[in-house]
């Protein structure tokens, strides 16, 4: 699928949930209280699915307590990403930090293009080499590109809008979790298909010229992720680069990445000579 073609088919998808979602709420407006709750409830739903798209990534950056880097502080970060946003034809994404968060983590949220913000944590600033960053920084700018980004974004705002719903739920949040996990876990499978990573990693591997920084940084958050345990809401998952939580429990539902043995396999074998090096050795 051209990258058109695939942008095209995100925001189609994006808008069908957002006015689908109106419909629903519509309807049961209309149950209840005939023409004019049905007209009330379902302009407040577009509005609220208008403001989703313009500043989901604002509710994303609060949650994650994130906040937006200066230039001064990562000028090689700010340098990378200005030349692979450059080799892409796109606009640099904002770059962010999560300060005082040890674990390596990187997340992107937004509906791409100008409307794009990219999270670190001050554990893999310090921990990840230039070309790892670089490889980060492309396969976050292909999702964008693709708007893979915007239906991320708000497959993630819903997920955690539900799952948030539940925990209001008093004596009765079991049975609200019961109902409404499988729920949130339906609307992000729906929206999202694993590929999606394989296809951001390819298009990553090119924009960087080569594969193995985005490869190492994979096996990076993959180790760290075996020996740090994870808390947070599993809906984020499908933001970050590798899923950081435990595929057990709640966060099993919300899995939407590839093994990253897979990912790495794959890009490893964009480069024969590396291959040959290996197999020599």
């Amino acid at each position: 699928m051209t990258r058109r073609l695939a942008a095209a088919v995100n925001l189609i998808k994006t808008w069908a949930l957002l006015i689908g979602a109106s419909a629903l709420l519509a309807g049961l407006g209309w149950l209840i209280g005939g023409y004019r709750l049905f007209s009330i409830v379902f302009f407040a739903g577009l509005l609220a699915g208008i403001a989703l798209y313009w500043y989901a990534d604002r509710a994303i950056l609060g949650i994650v307590r994130a906040r937006e880097l200066v230039e001064t502080e990562a000028v090689q970060l700010f340098a990378a990403a200005d030349r692979i946003a450059a080799r892409a034809g796109t606009p640099r994404p904002r770059l962010y930090v999560v300060v005082g968060d040890g674990h390596p983590r990187v997340l992107s949220a937004g509906r791409g293009g100008r409307g794009h913000s990219m999270v670190f944590t001050t554990g893999l600033l310090a921990a990840a080499q230039p070309a790892e960053l670089e490889g980060l920084i492309a396969h976050e700018i292909a999702h964008s590109v693709r708007r893979d980004l915007l239906t991320q974004t708000v497959a993630a705002v819903v997920g955690s809008t539900l799952l948030e719903v539940s925990r209001a739920g008093g004596w009765f949040q079991r049975a609200l979790l019961f109902v409404l996990g499988p729920i949130a876990s339906a609307t992000v499978h729906g929206l999202l298909s694993p590929r999606r990573e394989l296809t951001a990693d390819a298009d990553a591997a090119e924009l960087c010229e080569s594969p193995h920084g985005l490869a190492d940084a994979l096996l990076r958050l993959e180790q760290a992720n075996e020996l740090v345990a994870f808390a947070g809401n599993p809906a984020l998952e499908p933001l970050y680069v590798v899923n950081p939580f435990e595929e057990q429990g709640l966060a099993a539902l919300f899995s939407t990445h590839p093994p990253t043995g897979e990912r790495v396999s794959r890009l490893r074998g964009m480069d024969p000579e590396w291959k040959e090096q290996v197999e020599a050795a």
